[in-house]
């Protein structure tokens, strides 16, 4: 069993080369321990990436006001992690970062992106689903996306590319952006599933189209009322970001979302036993809008974001269930996590902000969805697979963006030393055989902070935005503002919190609620990471 923490004198080696070295040699010999364990027969990978789950949100990690059983087996049978983290506290950097292994921060325009975005990673990139298919794996999407689409302005009429598909999926079934943007369709593969050719859609996150009623203009019309902005077109009785007219046999019911996702992910599961499989599974629970199935909704003691959270448990319990059926269950990794840390209030004034009571979404963490606080980026992480993950809990540092070489090592796939720069190693980590996670790590929300054991160093004046996308640089500097316009600020409460110098600094170990900047009592620590960090933040990679 894994029960204990990281020792306090292992942390504090932070800058030393003998730290360096050992770190090292943990990593070669996780690589090496990961090729005899998948020298017999490669898992099955079932990786389910949820939205705005918090670190608080599931019973396992200790939520008393809301219940997962089903996402609870997940650590009864495998690994519970305590310190694993997301690259970045909102979805589209995230994401890029777990499916790429790269720092979302060293690249152009990767922020939160409307619902009609290019496509960020360009065909070609190494990507964890490319990696996997290489190997013999059959690969499938299911889920939000928001990591952008095509080449330039998007025809929905037509074929879709580059996608998922050129990046490695051989099947996707999802939509493009986030459940409260437009447009609201499925698309599989490349195309739009259901479309009526004499009803073609059309979409613009620059001006009101067509002639369907909005939320700014009929607030009378809506489920719940808006709280910022959202005040698009209106679609199923909820106003989106951005405006869309025409599709409207391919639109798509909030409340049927999960179970139609869900069933796709089971059939996938069903259909790939021949070989080896990889299922990336996005829901879009608990990401707003709340709007649950009837069974869902009412039930929980905790509002509408809760009951969305109990139908999220029910989603994966469907699941590890066909899993069983299957004869699957003993040789499938099913690793599940957030993209980001939660909120409760994100547009919409459905009452969950009221109906928390004692639920505290983020537990006892900092911050939230946006903030470069823990709440923001220490995410739940489960791992389990029956006979090759140990039981018990993970104290190792770990990244999202070390899944993509450390579920390669385990299925025996080859990454080049070229791609995925920032992705680690780690399969012994991911398995239970180690406790010998990561030294340092870097994570963003608007700003950057760096981890260097139980060390954790904010800096003010160094910007998420890549030091190559400079203000004169148009094309940069116009994408990001336009994604800008299209998400929400940095949480205020962040700024207004936050103490007058440039840098805070926090023992994780003795403050894990941020509670106590003592970089002034410690300002050559605080020198010292803060150059850790600038001399990451310049170092030289090959651009996308």
């Amino acid at each position: 069993m894994l029960d204990r923490d990281i020792s306090t004198s292992n942390c504090e080696r932070s800058f030393s080369r003998r730290s360096v070295l050992k770190g090292a040699l943990a990593c070669i010999a996780n690589q090496h321990a990961g090729k005899l364990l998948s020298a017999t027969k490669p898992p099955n990978i079932v990786l389910i990436l949820a939205d705005d789950v918090g670190y608080g949100d599931l019973s396992c990690y200790g939520a008393t006001a809301v219940h997962t059983p089903q996402i609870d087996q997940l650590a009864t049978t495998g690994l519970r992690f305590t310190n694993a983290h997301s690259v970045a506290a909102t979805c589209t950097p995230s994401r890029y970062s777990l499916l790429t292994g790269r720092y979302a921060w060293r690249d152009q325009g990767v922020e939160i992106l409307a619902g009609d975005a290019r496509s960020l990673i360009q065909p070609g990139t190494t990507t964890l689903a490319n990696t996997l298919q290489s190997a013999g794996y059959r690969t499938a999407l299911v889920g939000k996306w928001h990591l952008g689409l095509g080449a330039g302005k998007i025809d929905w009429n037509k074929e879709i590319k580059p996608g998922p598909c050129e990046l490695g999926f051989d099947e996707a079934f999802f939509f493009a952006g986030t459940a409260d943007r437009v447009p609201t369709v499925y698309i599989r593969n490349r195309r739009v599933e259901g479309l009526d050719p004499s009803d073609p859609i059309e979409v613009s996150y620059e001006h009101p189209i067509g002639h369907e009623p909005t939320g700014k203009l009929h607030p009378e019309m809506l489920r719940y009322p808006l709280t910022e902005g959202h005040d698009g077109t209106i679609v199923d009785g909820i106003s989106r970001m951005g405006w869309m007219t025409g599709g409207h046999a391919a639109r798509w019911k909030d409340e049927a979302m999960a179970d139609r996702f869900t069933s796709e992910a089971c059939t996938f599961i069903e259909h790939s036993q021949a070989r080896p499989f990889f299922l990336l599974f996005t829901p879009s629970d608990i990401h707003v809008p709340h709007w649950p199935a009837p069974e869902f909704e009412g039930k929980s003691a905790c509002g509408l974001r809760c009951d969305a959270l109990n139908q999220l448990d029910w989603s994966v319990g469907r699941i590890l269930e066909t899993l069983r059926r299957c004869g699957l269950e003993g040789n499938t990794m099913v690793i599940f996590s957030s993209d980001n840390g939660p909120i409760v209030n994100d547009g919409y004034d459905d009452g969950s902000d009221r109906s928390l009571g004692m639920h505290r979404p983020a537990g006892a963490l900092r911050g939230g969805k946006y903030s470069i606080y823990e709440g923001g980026t220490r995410m739940p992480l489960l791992v389990s697979c029956p006979g090759h993950v140990r039981q018990g809990v993970q104290p190792a540092l770990f990244s999202q963006v070390d899944l993509l070489r450390s579920v390669s090592a385990l299925c025996g796939a080859k990454v080049s030393n070229e791609a995925a720069i920032d992705s680690q190693s780690l399969p012994d980590v991911l398995t239970g055989r180690s406790l010998q996670g990561r030294t340092s790590l870097i994570e963003a929300a608007n700003v950057l902070a760096i981890r260097q054991g139980k060390w954790k160093l904010i800096d003010h004046t160094q910007k998420a935005a890549p030091p190559h996308c400079a203000t004169e640089d148009f094309e940069c500097s116009s994408t990001m503002a336009r994604n800008k316009s299209h998400s929400r600020p940095e949480a205020s409460a962040q700024s207004a919190r936050r103490a007058d110098p440039e840098c805070e600094l926090y023992d994780l170990d003795a403050d894990p609620g941020e509670s106590k900047d003592v970089a002034p009592l410690a300002p050559e620590l605080t020198k010292l990471l803060r150059e850790a960090l600038r001399v990451e933040r310049s170092r030289k990679t090959v651009r996308l």
